[in-house]
């Protein structure tokens, strides 16, 4: 067993995070963190853990933890562990922004276990990609070990409310949202550094661009991903392609059909399906922004850092209907 602290309990990621480490075989949660809710029950705040755990949210973290998770603000975990410099002597899972390209600054490890696996194993500091980052690279990945992306990588994509955070902001209102979709950081989304970052890890020759729409779309949480490229590859050879590069990866499904979100929301899965037309190669991803976009992916990375089974608590099922 190992015990777990959580800073920033209280949002979507850190309440996710909740549900999953109370469920999960060797993890015990020592604390949750939350400076504007301390003295508050973890129960109050995310009523379906009600009758499942007695924590209280405590104003300043102990170091009596072997992993802490941070579930903060972008741009507030580099002060933080500032702030409390033990964290750092604990393995770290950063679910902010703030550590995931590489820098001389930091040692954390991009923790896209579908392109790094083993580099997660031996880290001790992992930065969790970004929603959109995950859905559109899981993608791309095949394409990209192949050295297959011939130039620019169009991608478009649509999250639901819960990947803007829990705060109140004006496109986040039930009013504004429902029956309401727009494009937003049309080229200049922050997710796009990373994506790039990983696609010419895999594949250095890469000399395109990815141009990437963002929209919210009117639902609660998921993302929706197409992006095509071109590449002169018959159907079954790229589909050989995708089936070869994720066989081992257990949240990765290759399917026969275009996917729907349905089938993956409340899930730690990625479905993934591929195309081509033209000389043009179109990937479909889905996954849950919350889950293998977010907290599941955490906790993905967590298992790999332990050396715990990848799957261990995160055998989720999905909504279905």
């Amino acid at each position: 067993m190992i015990r777990a602290g959580i800073v920033g309990a209280t949002g979507f990621t850190g309440g996710e995070l909740c549900r999953l480490l109370l469920r999960h075989p060797h993890v015990n949660i020592a604390w949750v963190l939350s400076t504007s809710q301390a003295g508050t029950s973890l129960a109050s705040i995310h009523a379906d853990l009600e009758g499942d755990t007695d924590l209280v949210c405590v104003a300043e973290p102990s170091d009596d933890v072997d992993c802490v998770f941070l579930c903060v603000d972008h741009g507030a975990a580099s002060s933080l562990l500032v702030r409390y410099p033990w964290m750092m002597s604990r393995k770290v899972i950063d679910l902010s922004n703030e550590h995931r390209l590489e820098s001389d600054s930091h040692d954390f490890v991009y923790g896209l276990p579908e392109a790094f696996r083993e580099n997660i194993r031996s880290a001790r500091h992992v930065a969790n990609p970004g929603c959109f980052a995950t859905a559109i690279q899981l993608g791309l990945l095949p394409l990209a070990a192949a050295g297959m992306i011939g130039d620019d990588v169009h991608v478009s994509a649509v999250t639901g409310s819960t990947g803007a955070g829990r705060k109140a902001e004006p496109t986040v209102h039930f009013s504004w949202r429902t029956g309401n979709a727009q494009v937003y950081k049309p080229f200049t989304h922050q997710h796009v550094p990373e994506i790039h970052r990983t696609l010419r890890a895999l594949q250095p020759s890469m000399s395109g661009d990815v141009l990437f729409i963002p929209q919210r779309g009117n639902f609660t949480r998921g993302i929706l991903a197409s992006m095509y490229t071109s590449c002169d590859v018959s159907e079954s050879d790229v589909r050989a392609l995708f089936e070869e590069y994720y066989k081992d990866h257990p949240f990765v499904v290759v399917t026969e059909d275009s996917p729907d979100m349905k089938r993956v929301v409340n899930t730690n899965r990625a479905c993934v399906w591929v195309t081509t037309h033209r000389g043009k190669v179109l990937t479909v991803s889905v996954i849950d922004n919350l889950l293998k976009g977010a907290s599941g992916q955490a906790v993905q990375n967590m298992n790999l850092m332990g050396g715990f089974g990848e799957t261990a608590g995160l055998e989720l099922k999905s909504i279905a209907f």
